[in-house]
């Protein structure tokens, strides 16, 4: 039986890792693009050798790692900033998501937690594309919450990604994240039965 690759996405603060944890839960095999775009910047890496020539050694902190709340601030308030940014990195973490997915056993339901799949261009990868979706407005009251953000900064980071209608509608399943976490489970479960499913019979 072939892997089935299926790639998870959603807006900022709309709740990707708790779904992408349910989905581990029920037995996918999780690459976290969050987590790959971390290691690919760690100190003595060639990413984040590239990012100091680019953007100088103010992006650091004394320890040598990357200032991630600084440089946060500077790629979200300039969009050239953004687009250098995302042409370093993305080619790194992409590289490191192929070699994680080709470890992944025969069959496995490969799940890709992608924030920027739509606007990185690889929906066409995935043989099935799920979104976690909210309201824009949900989303503003988790950041201003979560992140301490205020209501500008909030949307900012929000305008920064794909617009809401464009990642829905890429969608193969979309799972709505607004209500209480039980409801957010079921459907889950239901989506992963299906993707079980669809893996049988291909």
């Amino acid at each position: 039986m072939r892997k089935l690759r299926v790639g998870l996405t959603g807006g900022i603060a709309s709740g990707k890792s708790v779904v992408a944890r349910f989905f581990e839960e029920f037995g996918a095999v999780v690459v976290d693009y969050d987590v790959l775009a971390r290691r690919v910047v760690e100190p003595g890496t060639p990413g984040l050798e590239v990012l100091v020539q680019v953007f100088g050694k103010q992006i650091l902190r004394r320890n040598g790692t990357l200032d991630r709340e600084e440089f946060a601030e500077l790629v979200f308030n300039d969009e050239q900033t953004r687009d250098q940014l995302n042409a370093i990195i993305h080619p790194l973490i992409h590289a490191a998501a192929i070699g994680a997915d080709d470890a992944a056993p025969d069959g496995a339901i490969v799940m890709h937690i992608i924030p920027l799949l739509v606007e990185t261009g690889f929906v066409a990868e995935f043989d099935k594309i799920v979104v976690v979706d909210v309201p824009i407005e949900t989303q503003i009251e988790r950041l201003m919450g979560r992140n301490g953000y205020n209501r500008m900064q909030a949307k900012q980071r929000i305008a920064a990604q794909a617009i809401r209608e464009t990642r829905l509608a890429v969608a193969d399943y979309v799972i709505d994240n607004s209500g209480t976490i039980a409801a957010t489970l079921e459907q889950a479960q239901q989506v992963w039965s299906q993707l079980a499913a669809s893996r049988a019979s291909s």
